[in-house]
């Protein structure tokens, strides 16, 4: 019988959870909307909406619970000041699970897990960054063709 399991193990080691778990969470907190598999978003939510809950009481004690949960002053810091702002007239259900098709190589079910009233501006773009000389020599380059 099941009595007393709440969690999931995710076929890994207590340690890799953890670690998994800490790694979620952060990357969730700083884009606000992250893709991952399924049964990985159904783990992740309970405890990204602890994360906000404490984040909600404004204490020493709640702040240090958080930097040791998230390993990060970033994100605790992003925690208290604006995610727990935006939800503090919200009781729970700070997250939201988005089912996403599956993926291509092991047909594993796939979903997005995000935050409710996300900010949009704070998912990441995976455009690739252009590089500053190759921009100055394409400007250089219609200079010159222009006067020419």
């Amino acid at each position: 019988m099941r009595h007393g399991m709440a969690n999931k193990k995710l076929n890994r080691t207590s340690e890799h959870r953890k670690a998994l778990l800490k790694n979620m969470l952060n990357s969730l907190i700083k884009y606000e909307q992250i893709k991952t598999t399924l049964p990985k978003a159904k783990f992740l939510k309970p405890q990204a909406d602890k994360i906000i809950t404490l984040g909600k009481k404004e204490t020493l004690q709640t702040t240090k619970m958080l930097v040791s949960k998230l390993q990060d002053v970033k994100s605790a810091n992003k925690v208290k000041k604006t995610l727990s702002k935006r939800y503090e007239k919200r009781n729970g259900g700070y997250t939201r699970i988005i089912k996403a098709g599956f993926r291509y190589g092991d047909n594993a079910p796939m979903a997005i897990i995000e935050f409710v009233d996300r900010d949009v501006e704070a998912k990441r773009i995976d455009k690739p960054k252009k590089d500053k000389a190759a921009t100055e020599n394409k400007k250089v380059e219609e200079k010159t063709t222009a006067t020419a």
